[in-house]
Order: structure tokens, then C-alpha cells, then sequence
């Protein structure tokens, strides 16, 4: 019961959502000017209110296909193509989340993809245009057995930067289901022009 003692900050926790006087305080003061504002002022705030997307590209606006750049030390390497099929521009910046997937309800093999390098500029694509990430996949028969757990994938799941909706990507082969991997099996590099 003593260890478990530390509900205190438990139930601080509980308490703090209903009366939540910090949290309030800061969404109330982030939330107010913009309600408040927009209330009063009318035609003004709306005006000046950016989209709600803020022009980041979004998983419903792009399709996503990938590209083979070869192989080697052990890893095959693809471009990750997300192309804008949406009828307006947006921007993509930073790295995808990328993971394999398998089963029938696409859970998810193995650790996600590490990012490589360092996060690179925005890139606007107007639509019909392409960018690229590329992604390095292990070739899974370098890893020991035992600690692999060789899994066969049906594909990719891919969240875009700052996005929370993810696309599917087919790629059948196999995966590692290890988490205690002397590598990764899957690395990712920043979105750049294509």
C-alpha cells in the first residue's frame, strides 16, 4: 500500500482535468484571444485565421508509392514517393514515421523506422508534384534468428510529418518482430524534393 502511495499523483492527475486551473488557465488564454477575437471582430479574425491544416500536406491529400535505389551492406534502399493529389498546394517537412505491418488487421512488426540525418527544409509541392524519404531496410537474414523473429509483412504504415492519420503501403516480405534487435531494421531520412 506504501509503494502504491504515489497515487497521490494520481489522483492529483484526476483532479487537475476537472479542475484543471493550469491547464485551463493556458488553453483558456490560448483559446480566448482567438475566441474572443473572432467573436467580437467578425470579418476580421476569420480573415486573418490560418486554414486548419495550416497548409501541411495531409494523408488525404497524397498517394504514396515506392521506388527501389538498390542494395547494399545489407540493405536494400527505397524512395518512399508521396505524391499531391489534392487540388491545392501544402508543405511537407521532416521525417515520416514508417513501420512494417502484417496480419489481417495490420499490426505492427517490429520497431519503427530510426531517423537518419538531420531534419531538412519545407518542401511545397503544388499539386500533382512529388517528394521523396528515402528508407533503408535491413535485409532481416543478417539478423540472428532468436533475436529477429522473422515475420512476414504486408506492408508499410506511414504517418507523414505532424500528421496523425497513417497510409498503408503493400510490400509483402518479412519483417522482424524482435524489439531487441543489434541493428535497426528499418531506417528513414527526411522528406526532400523528388
Amino acid at each position: 500500500m506504501r509503494p502504491g502511495r504515489p497515487a497521490a499523483s494520481g489522483p492529483a492527475s484526476s483532479d487537475t482535468p476537472s479542475s484543471s486551473p493550469t491547464s485551463s488557465a493556458s488553453s483558456a488564454a490560448s483559446s480566448a484571444p482567438s475566441s474572443s477575437s473572432s467573436a467580437p471582430s467578425g470579418g476580421t479574425a476569420p480573415a486573418e485565421k490560418p486554414p486548419a491544416d495550416n497548409g501541411l500536406c495531409k494523408a488525404g491529400d497524397v498517394s504514396l508509392s515506392l521506388r527501389d535505389n538498390g542494395a547494399g551492406a545489407g540493405s536494400m534502399y527505397r524512395s518512399l514517393l508521396i505524391k499531391n493529389t489534392s487540388g491545392k498546394p501544402c508543405t511537407i517537412q521532416g521525417f515520416p514515421g514508417v513501420s512494417y505491418v502484417g496480419g489481417e488487421n495490420g499490426t505492427q512488426i517490429g520497431e519503427a523506422a530510426q531517423r537518419d540525418g538531420a531534419k531538412g527544409a519545407p518542401v511545397k509541392l503544388a499539386p500533382g508534384q512529388t517528394a521523396a524519404a528515402d528508407v533503408q531496410f535491413a535485409q532481416v537474414r543478417n539478423f540472428e534468428p532468436a533475436a529477429c523473429k522473422p515475420t512476414p509483412v504486408k506492408g508499410l504504415r506511414v504517418y507523414l510529418p505532424q500528421e496523425t492519420a497513417s497510409k498503408f503501403v503493400p510490400l509483402d516480405g518479412l519483417g522482424c518482430a524482435g524489439t531487441n534487435l543489434p541493428g535497426k531494421q528499418l531506417g528513414v531520412k527526411t522528406v526532400h524534393k523528388a
